[in-house]
């Protein structure tokens, strides 16, 4: 499984007043995707950026926007993202009132599809819409701010997703507290996708390969130790 894991690095921990070349340095680090948070002040008590920033972004990089909508309701603003250039959008099971044809929205747009649960939503939510999706993002913090600490009970629902997941090829993330200590909890419960923010963006451009293969070797330890 470590050697699968995918680092994905949230741009809500790096400086906002040299965004382009934040992007390009964590790239230059060996991160996997650019992990893109949006906040709505809505849907979580915050505001980060909308598709604009994005479509800016897009020329500096070439790795798989991956980005996490966290606005309600979800549709008006699908599109929008899709032509900002992400790669995969996903979505809050809690952000829309008809999550089936929100994940066929974002298919249909040529994108990946997502679906994300919230810390004490359960994954029964998901169940009937598992065919739709390439992703499950789970939320390991509330949705809102960066740098908020774990959710340990969240590792056995990490559990009972990839249960349910079975043999469907779907990637599992995980989304808040993530760091060289709590990565291997959530890798071994069955996730293959990391999304870190503070981990990675504290300390600067020059630390920002080391803090990423920290995650990497936290994951892969813990796999040999087992």
């Amino acid at each position: 499984m470590s050697a699968s894991v995918l680092i994905a690095p949230s741009i809500l921990s790096a400086d906002f007043s040299k965004l382009g070349q934040e992007v390009r340095d964590v790239a230059a680090g060996d991160a996997d995707w650019i992990h893109l948070d949006v906040m709505d002040g809505h849907f979580p008590p915050n505001i980060t950026f909308g598709p604009q920033l994005v479509a800016a972004l897009r020329p500096h990089v070439d790795k798989t926007f991956d980005c996490h909508l966290m606005i309600e309701p979800c549709d008006p603003h699908i599109e929008a993202f899709a032509k900002a250039g992400c790669d995969i959008i996903t979505v809050h099971a809690e952000g829309t009132k008809h999550l089936d044809r929100s994940l066929q929205a974002i298919r249909a747009l040529g994108k990946e599809v997502g679906v994300s649960l919230n810390p004490a939503t359960p994954e029964s939510a998901i169940e009937y819409v598992l065919n739709r999706l390439d992703l499950i993002l789970l939320m390991t913090v509330n949705p809102g701010f960066g740098g908020q600490a774990f959710i340990p009970a969240i590792v056995e629902k990490v559990r009972r997703v990839k249960r349910i997941v079975g043999a469907r090829d779907i990637r599992i993330e995980i989304d808040g507290g993530i760091a060289p200590a709590t990565a291997p909890l959530v890798v071994d419960a069955g996730a293959d996708a990391l999304v870190a923010g503070s981990a990675v963006f504290a300390g600067g451009p020059s630390a920002y390969a080391a803090k990423i293969a920290a995650i990497r070797t936290g994951v892969t330890n813990e796999s040999r130790a087992a």
